[in-house]
């Protein structure tokens, strides 16, 4: 045995791990329910809101990323002002987001919204 503090905490630390029970147990149990897109705590919003958004398309998708963001908001909001979308390129521009603001009456509508945007082609992302 040498006088090494390494070895004493090699030591320390196989006969702790040797003292560690294992339970069978899955990681947030019951945490989400329903789609993905669906909104896990609507209790948590505040509703009616005004919800800024960001929607990233793919790589190459400038005009279709804004084609297909004015067809879902214009059948999901009809009093949106479609001109009002703003589209910016990334610092690289290799993508583009359209940023929007909407005003939202209830949780339906937000997740309505995210469904519609997560089958979208040229969407790749939401924030």
């Amino acid at each position: 045995m040498s006088d090494d503090s390494k070895d004493t905490d090699n030591q320390n630390t196989n006969q702790s791990a040797k003292d560690v029970t294992m339970t069978n147990m899955t990681p947030n149990e019951g945490v989400f329910k329903g789609k993905r897109t669906d909104i896990q705590n609507p209790d948590l919003w505040d509703f009616p809101m005004n919800y800024p958004l960001s929607i990233i398309g793919h790589e190459g998708e400038h005009e279709g990323l804004l084609n297909e963001v004015k067809l879902i908001l214009g059948s999901q909001f009809p009093d949106f002002d479609l001109a009002s979308i703003e589209v910016k390129p990334s610092k690289t521009g290799r993508f583009h987001s359209a940023r929007v603001n909407l005003y939202l009456t209830d949780a339906e509508q937000v997740n309505t919204l995210y469904a519609s945007l997560d089958n979208a082609k040229t969407v790749r992302m939401v924030v």
